[in-house]
């Protein structure tokens, strides 16, 4: 006789234990208890983005609100190789390179650069919560669903172009670059929102200037593919003034 082919629910648990034994470990455990305790979230829902460094989940909030939980695994090699965007921030100095430290500090770099873009007005997942390798944020979609990303669906029209340039010159304003900003960090909803912001610097630090320009032909690369054009230089002087 062949062999048994998996079925649905057999790759669907195969993938839960997965995800369970990559994101659950005790001390995130404990500060999901904590998120329970302080009533930030009445339950946690099921994934919504899965990625080599962090796991997203949709909670549910006492009145019903949405949010996006985003778990970062403690055990994982890819932040070692990202080294470069904590070494030149000044405001993460002296870290133990270690894969607890490196986890922590871009869990706190995302929340702080979540900050500033709130206040910054650029539409991005609002900030509400933080504790060891736990962020809460803003939940981007609609009807317990969330938005796509752009590489699954294409702009509308100019005005999301517009929009995605507009929110660099704010951030860039504000002293922040994303420095991983392309299509798959992009959500469509009734306007682009940009998410992913661990890796994000400000402007002070060494590499900004080759970050930020490596982010503006992300970007005039993928809306050019629909028509949407604009001069290299021209549009990153204009974010810069």
């Amino acid at each position: 006789m062949g062999k048994k082919k998996p079925s649905r629910d057999d790759y669907l648990l195969k993938e839960r234990v997965k995800v369970e034994s990559e994101v659950f470990d005790r001390p995130t455990l404990l500060v999901i208890s904590k998120l329970l305790k302080k009533k930030i979230i009445e339950t946690l829902d099921y994934p919504v983005s899965t990625g080599k460094e962090a796991i997203v989940f949709r909670g549910t909030t006492q009145d019903g609100k949405h949010v996006a939980v985003k778990i970062y695994k403690i055990e994982t090699t890819h932040f070692f190789r990202k080294s470069e965007y904590l070494e030149g921030d000044p405001r993460f100095k002296k870290i133990k390179h270690t894969e607890k430290e490196i986890v922590s500090a871009f869990v706190r770099k995302e929340f702080k650069n979540l900050e500033i873009c709130e206040k910054a007005k650029v539409h991005a997942p609002k900030p509400l919560f933080t504790d060891k390798n736990i962020i809460v944020m803003g939940f981007i979609g609609e009807k317990g669903l969330p938005y796509p990303t752009m590489d699954m669906v294409p702009p509308r029209s100019g005005k999301d172009f517009e929009s995605v340039l507009g929110d660099m010159k704010k951030m860039y304003k504000a002293g922040l670059v994303h420095t991983d900003l392309s299509e798959f960090n992009l959500m469509l909803g009734k306007v682009p929102y940009l998410i992913d912001f661990g890796q994000g610097v400000v402007t002070r630090h060494p590499n900004a200037e080759k970050f930020l320009e490596r982010d503006v032909r992300n970007i005039l690369n993928y809306f050019k593919k629909f028509g949407y054009e604009r001069d290299f230089q021209e549009t990153l002087e204009w974010i810069k003034s």
